[in-house]
């Protein structure tokens, strides 16, 4: 079964770049992750827990709403 991807986007790739060129195995690094989950966080099939998101905008030295962002679901009527 494929993973259902998730309503948060984010600018991580975007943002190791403009930091210094941090890669994938820095940044999993430093926030105690494998390199496979940043990739699959940064490929949205993976939401973040609240922590980890806090301890990749920290390394990534911006707040949570510059890295990430929740596309809500459009209300039926």
């Amino acid at each position: 079964m494929t993973p259902k991807p998730t309503r948060v986007t984010n600018r991580i790739r975007a943002l190791r770049v403009e930091a210094g060129e941090i890669t994938q195995a820095e940044l999993a690094r430093r926030i105690g992750v494998t390199r496979q989950t940043v990739i699959a966080i940064e490929h949205g099939r993976y939401s973040p827990t609240l922590e980890l998101a806090f301890q990749i905008s920290h390394v990534l030295g911006r707040t949570l709403d510059e890295v990430f962002q929740y596309d809500p679901p459009s209300p039926t009527t």
